[in-house]
């Protein structure tokens, strides 16, 4: 209690507390988010019309991609599935493909280097087996040496490798016997010239180019009229333990005459080439950036027309204190939208499309990093075209509210 008369002391306020600057900042960019995707939602012909633009641009995209992906694993499969760690290959190869030989001694002789495991020569060239009523069909003729077996075949859906044992006998690929005359277990086919016994069937092994057809080392020597002491490749297997480019540098001090590879940098090489130097890398590459493009201008006109519908709406906003970056902020999440949905109705699609056309001579290849990378790749292209709007809206004037 204060004395009578004395004066009452002054009521001082508490300080005002200020908001954090990073809460403001959220819940300015958490509003503009929902009134972008509320205005999105409302209008749903222009929200389907730029979703078709997305879910185009993702599933040409990406069937192209896919193709082309598809086409490179199986000219590339063969090296992948061989055994081998190490490839001797002649000189300047850039391929698996028919080519200069080398001598078949280098194999008996690489088996005696440290770190070698397994050493074995492996023919490769082209055959053509006489269909009936007179045609013939060209196949790749892979020479085997049992019982490794080293470079296939694999993949059997009929039969088992160790039939190359039987005299006269080959292994064919599944996707080409109706080509083939309709072979089954059994039949007899002239291929160079020589009569063969069909002993199984392999599955998918058709790169781009003629199908693999397997025999026996000796067989394929005969087919593919090959001197006693060249071979086209050899292959190698590392001691397990032991490092693969040291083994291989070894090797190369060894045998300087011929080019050792990894089966690493042989893939490479195979990809390299076929992307660079065929016409794979451009035709698929000017289709899937086709696909882009159409759906970059069918996102950025529908954006650009709904902003133009709204425009009385975006008014407001600015009316109301939103900034530019307000907006560029409503605009990204809609963008952002548009990219995430369309690209999961699109890949969904695609990855159906895929299944659905699934065969030996044809696959389209759909992997994790291709659908992710497609997905950043539309939340780029939607957020770029979505700038052409902000454009527009930068000088939108709140007045014309009112007028």
């Amino acid at each position: 209690m204060t004395a009578q008369g004395a004066t009452a002391p002054l009521a001082i306020p508490p300080p005002a507390v200020k908001a954090r600057p990073g809460r403001h900042v959220l819940l300015r960019w958490r509003t503009m988010v929902r009134v972008g995707l509320r205005m999105m939602v409302h209008d749903k012909l222009k929200m389907i019309g730029t979703l078709v633009g997305v879910v185009f641009a993702v599933l040409l995209s990406n069937q192209q991609a896919g193709t082309l992906m598809g086409l490179l694993k199986k000219n590339t499969m063969f090296i992948e599935s061989s055994q081998a760690d190490i490839w001797v290959v002649p000189p300047n190869t850039e391929q698996l493909a028919p080519g200069k030989f080398i001598p078949e001694a280098i194999a008996v002789q690489a088996r005696g280097i440290a770190g070698v495991a397994w050493a074995e020569p492996l023919l490769f060239g082209g055959g053509q087996v006489a269909v009936p009523g007179g045609s013939s069909e060209a196949v790749t003729v892979i020479g085997t040496k049992l019982p490794g077996l080293r470079g296939g075949p694999w993949n059997m859906v009929s039969g088992t490798p160790e039939v190359l044992r039987n005299d006269d006998t080959m292994i064919f690929e599944d996707g080409v016997r109706d080509t083939l005359g309709g072979l089954n277990l059994g039949s007899v086919r002239e291929v160079n010239g020589r009569n063969v016994q069909v002993g199984g069937f392999t599955w998918g092994l058709l790169p781009f180019g003629p199908a693999y057809a397997f025999a026996d080392y000796d067989l394929a020597r005969l087919l593919l009229k090959v001197e006693s002491d060249r071979t086209n490749f050899i292959l190698i297997g590392v001691t397990p333990g032991q490092s693969v480019t040291a083994v291989r540098d070894a090797l190369q001090a060894r045998f300087t005459d011929v080019q050792m590879v990894t089966t690493a940098d042989f893939t490479k090489r195979t990809l390299r080439y076929l992307l660079v130097k065929s016409a794979l890398g451009v035709t698929f590459g000017t289709s899937t950036a086709f696909g882009l493009i159409v759906g970059f201008v069918i996102v950025a006109l529908t954006t650009f027309s709904a902003v133009l519908d709204n425009i009385r709406e975006f008014g407001t906003l600015k009316a109301i204190g939103a900034t530019n970056w307000d907006l560029a902020k409503l605009l990204f999440a809609q963008s952002i939208a548009y990219a995430l949905l369309g690209s999961l109705i699109g890949l969904t699609l695609v990855t159906r499309v895929a299944d659905g056309i699934r065969s030996p001579k044809f696959a389209i290849i759909i992997t994790p990093t291709l659908a992710v990378g497609t997905t950043l790749m539309m939340i780029v292209l939607c957020i770029v075209a979505s700038s052409f709007a902000l454009i527009r809206l930068r000088k939108l004037e709140p007045a014309m509210v009112f007028r």
